[in-house]
């Protein structure tokens, strides 16, 4: 069993009711948090380990100094992921992308996890899963991302990897499902739904509720997800820009 599954003693899940204002910063929340172990920091900014993850979270009163640390704590032409941050850096910042989304939360009592030959992967499997997430493409992705939780895969009738869900940020009481994807060749099959039920109800069973990100115009996994149990907490700006 993952250490993350484990269920504390103390754990409640029909009693636990997380406080969603950790949502508005789940990058920094995790980073202070579950994630500490993968922080870098400078100050007041904070940044995950090189091939975890390129997230980084600033104060929201976040000042020039603030800037100047999460640059020097990056290095030049570094990419800084702000992820929802709504802090604005200075103009010597090099915008790279912004892409409008939405933040999902599980509305729904704990699921019985669905029939999956899901399998748990880790270090070994990392030159799969990333060929899986050059084919898929769900997002973010590194050689490390693995390390922030636990990542289940579905294999096909020959071993080969054909889809994938895990847990990324770890905010207090609150769970990220991220990173599910399914190979082309294997759409079509429910894979997806049947990982993201196996995690939620992972994180359902640990007294966690489960979050996610989805970009706007992925109208097909926004039906999948509401129809699994998630519903809109709010619209977000997820946006990145390269240090000078």
């Amino acid at each position: 069993m993952n250490r993350d599954d484990t269920v504390p003693d103390t754990a409640d899940p029909d009693e636990a009711v997380p406080d969603d204002a950790v949502l508005d910063d789940p990058v920094g929340a995790s980073l202070r948090g579950r994630h500490a172990h993968l922080a870098r920091r400078l100050g007041r900014v904070a940044t995950y380990q090189p091939e975890v993850a390129t997230f980084s979270a600033l104060p929201a009163d976040a000042d020039e100094q603030d800037w100047h640390d999460l640059a020097k704590l990056l290095g030049p032409g570094a990419f800084a992921d702000l992820f929802s941050s709504p802090a604005t850096p200075p103009k010597d910042w090099e915008p790279v992308f912004t892409l409008e989304g939405r933040q999902l939360v599980w509305s729904r009592p704990a699921p019985s996890p669905l029939p999956a030959q899901a399998v748990e992967l880790g270090a070994s499997n990392v030159p799969e899963m990333l060929d899986l997430v050059a084919k898929a493409r769900p997002g973010p992705f590194w050689p490390r991302t693995h390390e922030l939780g636990t990542y289940l895969g579905i294999r096909d009738a020959d071993g080969a990897l054909v889809a994938m869900a895990g847990q990324r940020l770890r905010p207090p009481g609150w769970t990220e499902i991220s990173a599910v994807c399914t190979a082309p060749e294997a759409r079509g099959r429910g894979h997806a739904a049947l990982l993201v039920t196996a995690l939620v109800a992972r994180a359902v069973a640990r007294g966690e509720r489960p979050f996610l990100h989805v970009a706007e115009t992925n109208t097909g996994a926004i039906a999948l997800y509401e129809r699994l149990g998630f519903e809109t907490r709010k619209p977000v700006t997820f946006r990145g820009f390269r240090t000078p």
